[in-house]
């Protein structure tokens, strides 16, 4: 029988926490789908390894002996599979860079410039990831390092420095009884429904959600998308507005889309972010040195 380690994440964090609701919180997911995938866990198994209590999650029998040798387990496969990974990274010669969006706008490949002639011979991967994922492939292990916006899920469990930040914007159908305005507050969009991230991006759809801002309350969604294409088309098409960057009106410009300033929101950081275990990693360091040496205002 094989077993997904995911899978195992995701029941070690719920042993770990006690709690769903943190759990899901610790691995930006949401707690229905935490909560079904530590359901489908038992069923490979055929044993219960949660019984829900006052308190929260309490393990039962086989789930505290599980729960006794899963840590180690995770941590000898991430170690086993960074180790192939950066094997076949040095070989190759190749930094993977994950990023969402327009990664670090018109500095992006400044960066990559500024990292070729410090590194020569090698190779940056540019890993575009979706809005589903906000770590943009750093939570996987799927990249060495990323380009990406702050705040996002998981942020404390990782590495970041912010490069630079930007006033954030509203997108808006260009038929919109507001398009014409020169500049809208978050007031004016409090009723207005939006185009929003997935659900289990938790943390990262509130914050271009402007919940904060909201005093706590969400708008309502018009439509989910989780790439810039089609986040434009539901906007286009007239299913909802959406905050973005200010960057956003130059890298994302489209007929039936208008960019309009709004008052009474944060502005977004751009960051570059890798792992804890890569503050050994001379190349990904080397590639942080390089994002530091060239941050400025995009």
């Amino acid at each position: 029988m094989d077993v997904d380690l995911r899978l195992l994440r995701y029941f070690a964090a719920v042993a770990e926490e006690g709690n769903l609701t943190h759990a899901a919180e610790r691995l930006y997911v949401s707690q229905p789908a935490l909560t079904k995938q530590i359901k489908r866990l038992e069923t490979l198994l055929g044993m219960t390894l949660f019984v829900r209590s006052r308190d929260g999650m309490a393990l039962t029998e086989p789930g505290r002996a599980l729960a006794a040798r899963v840590p180690a387990l995770l941590t000898d496969w991430d170690r086993v599979l960074g180790e192939t990974r950066e094997a076949a990274r040095r070989a190759d010669r190749v930094l993977r860079v994950g990023f969402l969006a327009s990664a670090a706008n018109e500095a992006t490949p400044r960066i990559i410039a500024a990292f070729a002639g410090r590194r020569p011979g090698w190779r940056v991967d540019m890993r575009q990831a979706a809005w589903s994922d906000p770590t943009a492939g750093l939570a996987d292990a799927e990249v060495d390092v990323a380009l990406l916006r702050l705040p996002f899920p998981g942020q404390e469990a990782l590495r970041t420095e912010v490069l630079f930040s930007e006033p954030r914007c509203v997108a808006v159908p260009s038929g919109h009884r507001l398009a014409e305005r020169g500049r809208v507050s978050i007031t004016d969009l409090r009723d207005e429904p939006f185009v929003a991230a997935p659900a289990d991006t938790g943390r990262w759809r509130d914050y271009w959600l402007a919940v904060d801002e909201r005093g706590g309350a969400p708008p309502p969604v018009g439509a989910v998308t989780d790439q810039p294409d089609d986040w434009l088309s539901a906007i286009a098409n007239g299913y909802g507005v959406a905050l973005a960057p200010e960057s956003a009106a130059r890298f994302y410009a489209r007929p039936g889309v208008t960019y309009l300033p709004v008052t009474g929101v944060s502005p977004s950081e751009v960051g570059v972010a890798w792992t804890p275990a890569a503050d050994a990693d001379p190349v990904v360091q080397d590639f942080v040195r390089c994002c530091l040496e060239t941050r400025n205002p995009a």
